[in-house]
């Protein structure tokens, strides 16, 4: 169940919704589970569907994060060759578990120059909400490659715009999904999200976790019963 952008309804134990924003959790998957994958996976397997990509295509996850650990699962699945960007040791080495072909350390690598020798990237993932580097990583695109950012970066980005004409490149944003597809999918590839789960009583100590990104990988609050 999703109550929208700018409808109530949060931290309740029970509301008032319309049925057309209701989504049914399929069998096999609990309500502890199919929460992340109401907005941070639908949003992220939305992008790669709909980024053009095909199979054997490299694609770039820059941020593994909440939405990152979810989009890489999603991104093999889809049979993208695929490639994780962050400083953590610790999030590469998850990484790999979940199947990524490669790790870039974004703290000692240039993760320009090693997307080229790859070939260029067709799809770049922008999670991590870091304009700065969002706007470096755009040189490692492929021809006719995008950069797709998701994340909300709140400062401005630079480029050279020369940069995106050397080989068609483009730079979009993708917010949301199809919710009912994405659980579908999830059910059937077994795509698991990472929880924290807190007592609803405990909502606002699991905020300040996640805001603090203190959380590993997805707070989740559960109801009594």
């Amino acid at each position: 169940m999703t109550t929208g952008l700018s409808s109530d309804g949060g931290y309740a134990e029970y509301m008032t919704a319309r049925e057309e924003v209701l989504v049914a959790i399929p069998e096999g998957l609990s309500s502890v589970l199919a929460a992340p994958l109401l907005c941070a996976g639908s949003t992220s397997f939305g992008a790669l569907r709909n980024s053009g990509a095909q199979g054997g295509d490299l694609v770039a996850i820059h941020g593994f994060g909440g939405l990152g650990h979810l989009a890489l699962q999603f991104a093999v699945r889809l049979g993208f060759r695929t490639v994780v960007l962050t400083r953590s040791r610790e999030k590469q080495e998850l990484a790999r578990k979940l199947g990524a072909h490669a790790c870039i350390d974004t703290s000692s690598t240039d993760a320009v120059k090693e997307l080229r020798k790859m070939g260029g990237a067709r799809v770049i993932l922008c999670l991590a909400p870091d304009s700065k580097a969002i706007g470096e990583l755009v040189g490692g695109l492929g021809r006719g490659g995008q950069a797709i950012i998701v994340s909300y970066a709140s400062q401005p980005m630079q480029l050279p715009p020369a940069l995106l004409m050397r080989g068609g490149q483009s730079i979009r944003g993708w917010v949301g999904g199809n919710m009912a597809d994405t659980l579908s999918f999830s059910v059937l590839f077994k795509i698991v999200p990472m929880v924290e789960v807190f007592p609803l009583e405990q909502a606002a100590q699991a905020f300040e976790k996640m805001i603090n990104a203190k959380v590993h990988f997805r707070s989740v609050l559960k109801m009594r019963g």
